[in-house]
């Protein structure tokens, strides 16, 4: 058994809303069975899909909540409606009030991101929260932020994003110094915005508890060459939809030419193992949740559209946040980070500063 840790779910969140929610719920609890869940949400529908005596029913709690926040809902309107009754707005206050380690949700990506940062507050040091994805790769997994959070960023917002990665990387990779490449247009030192120049100059500064690598460009995300890729929401989010839709366009493209004749069908036969392994792989199903960093406390945005499989494996890492202390260790990674910069050459600080 592993460490029992409470989850927090947003019933209502996202395209599909307690259908998808609780068989999702399902899946995680064999993955994880000392789980135990809160759920937050219109108790008909609920009910509805949580057959009473099974398993997930035994250690679930429901917590009724008539108010769902819809998807095209302004940030600013969720707060004002949804502040005190909302399922998003209460599973957040689980985690605040430590009745929770986590809260999930597949909810309005800015209105989720509003109230957690209303409802936690943010870490010391960190101006503005980012989404976190893992991103596989040739080598094993990456890390890339900002997926989402924020259009734009400043120099110091880079290098927060930096920061947190690499806290982030050092939680999960059990690396000492991370691999830091920042998202450019080109690898060479003269390409790419002035924020991006700035914040590569305060990267560069030595003592850093990172490895600084230089510029990647979008090629390079897939190939493993960094341990966290720093990009700013804008970029980092059309960044992710592209290879999401690259993945299924390629696996379309393979049933295609897989099913095209007769000698087509039998070599797909004869590959099943490989192509299964392949599909495995692609299936960005199992990579479904980002992690917002910067917050005191777990929060994980799960794809609108998950289905079960997905949404489980955003629950999945929920926990595995949770279980691994990963707020703590950022917090120290954060200062530790801090501490180091504002110890180096002048420069360094105007960098970010500008």
């Amino acid at each position: 058994m592993g460490t029992p840790i409470t989850i927090a779910l947003d019933a209502m969140g996202g395209d599909f809303g307690p259908s998808v929610v609780i068989p999702a719920a399902a899946l995680s609890l064999i993955r994880h069975p000392e789980t135990r869940y809160i759920i937050f949400g219109r108790e008909d529908e609920i009910r509805a899909h949580l057959s009473k005596d099974s398993p997930l029913a035994a250690v679930s709690k429901i917590v009724h909540s008539e108010v769902a926040i819809a998807m095209d809902d302004k940030p600013s309107q969720a707060l004002r409606y949804g502040r005190w009754k909302s399922s998003m707005w209460m599973a957040l206050e689980a985690v605040k009030q430590g009745e929770a380690q986590a809260a999930v949700s597949a909810g309005n990506t800015g209105a989720l991101m509003a109230m957690s940062k209303f409802c936690l507050r943010m870490l010391p040091g960190i101006e503005r929260p980012a989404i976190a994805a893992l991103w596989p790769t040739l080598r094993s997994e990456s890390i890339v932020l900002d997926v989402g959070a924020n259009v734009g960023a400043t120099a110091k917002g880079l290098v927060d994003n930096a920061n947190m990665g690499a806290a982030l990387a050092r939680a999960l990779f059990q690396v000492e110094k991370p691999t830091i490449g920042l998202l450019n247009i080109g690898s060479e030192e003269v390409k790419g915005l002035e924020e991006i120049k700035r914040a590569a100059s305060a990267l560069k500064a030595p003592g850093l508890p990172i490895t600084y690598y230089g510029f990647v460009e979008g090629s390079d995300l897939g190939k493993g060459v960094v341990d966290v890729v720093v990009t700013e929401g804008f970029a980092g989010n059309i960044a992710l939809k592209t290879a999401e839709g690259t993945a299924k366009q390629i696996g379309a493209y393979l049933k295609a030419a897989m099913t095209r004749s007769l000698m087509s069908k039998l070599g797909a036969v004869l590959a099943q193992g490989a192509f299964k392994a392949l599909r495995a792989k692609m299936d960005t199903r199992t990579m479904n949740g980002g992690m917002f960093l910067g917050l005191n406390g777990v929060v994980i945005k799960s794809h609108g559209g998950a289905d079960a499989v997905g949404f489980a494996s955003a629950i999945d890492l929920g926990y595995d946040m949770a279980a691994s202390g990963l707020v703590a260790d950022i917090q120290r990674g954060v200062e530790s980070f801090h501490n180091a910069l504002q110890a180096k050459p002048e420069q360094a600080l105007k960098a970010v500063a500008q």
